[in-house]
């Protein structure tokens, strides 16, 4: 049995890790400001003995005593992470430095959740490890895009200069229940637009590619590469390198939902990237690692969590 960190523990990503790492035996401290996070994402968990929660924000120094650190705290989509974008980088930074100096004092082994942002609107396809992106770094997406590779850095700086055990993970889209409804990313969009009959927002054109990964798939590669040598830092991607149109996710997502959801393109965001696509090569060589889970099935379990979420609100 390890005790185990997980900051941002009651967002999305965060409750699902640490569901599965309580499943596995551990004792698990959730750490949340609940910017984004919510108890209803954790509530399930709280009368598990093995599970702490902390509402804490990383950005100030917290002293614990952990075997383990999966730092997932921060906003993750455009919608809450432009809202206060001085608070984003602050997180991404601040919070990065408090969390390796943690590991650094007790000597625990730390995972850096890390984004496909960090790529930027790419000019390689599909995006290699070994690319270093094509990044704004003055846009309104360059809170969230400059602060996780500031963080890459730090997490990379503390492994040379004082021998702290890390990990990089590079994140790609992401779905499945306890998204939140009102995060403005595609899936979630789409899906509640559908299930209330709502027109579907497109912006572009919907020529603009993702590739998108589930829970599951995330969490087993997630806890796969944690028990990797010491000597294996990343960074590595993780994702689906099966790539769809945004018009084909909201196609499918109108036919699983048998929504009488008409189509409505916006214009694109600046610097919403065209394409973004993983290389999951080294994932599949180092761990045996791929995003396994069909994206119909994916939909299908998260449509039904977003229609029992909004039946139960209405």
């Amino acid at each position: 049995m390890k005790r185990i960190l997980v900051t941002g523990g009651a967002g999305f990503i965060g409750s699902h890790l640490c569901e599965r790492l309580l499943d596995d035996g551990h004792d698990i401290i959730c750490l949340d400001n609940f910017f984004t996070g919510t108890k209803d994402n954790i509530i399930h968990l709280m009368d598990n003995h093995h599970f702490e929660l902390i509402r804490h924000d990383i950005t100030r120094e917290i002293f614990l005593e952990v075997d383990e650190i999966y730092n997932l705290a921060c906003p993750a989509s455009p919608i809450h992470y432009q809202y206060n974008p001085i608070k984003t980088v602050k997180t991404s930074v601040m919070g990065a430095i408090n969390m390796l100096g943690m590991a650094k004092r007790i000597k625990a082994k730390i995972m850096q959740a890390s984004t496909s942002e960090v790529y930027g609107d790419p000019q390689v396809h599909p995006q290699k490890e070994d690319y270093w992106g094509h990044v704004n770094p003055i846009g309104r997406r360059s809170c969230y895009d400059e602060g996780k590779r500031c963080a890459e850095t730090l997490f990379m700086d503390y492994h040379y200069q004082n021998k702290v055990r890390i990990k990089i993970v590079r994140i790609f889209n992401t779905y499945g229940p306890r998204m939140m409804p009102n995060d403005g990313r595609v899936v979630s969009n789409f899906i509640v637009q559908a299930l209330q009959n709502q027109p579907i927002t497109i912006y572009g054109d919907g020529s603009q590619t993702r590739s998108f990964q589930y829970i599951d798939d995330l969490i087993e590669g997630m806890l796969g590469f944690m028990e990797t040598g010491d000597d294996i830092t990343g960074p590595i991607n993780m994702g689906n390198e099966r790539e769809f149109s945004i018009r084909e996710l909201a196609d499918l997502v109108v036919e699983l939902t048998n929504s009488r959801s008409k189509l409505s393109f916006m214009p694109l965001p600046e610097n919403d990237p065209v394409q973004r696509q993983p290389d999951t090569t080294y994932a599949k060589e180092l761990l045996g690692w791929e995003a396994r889970t069909a994206l119909r099935d994916g939909l299908v379990k998260t449509i039904a969590y977003f229609d029992s979420l909004l039946k139960g609100s209405s």
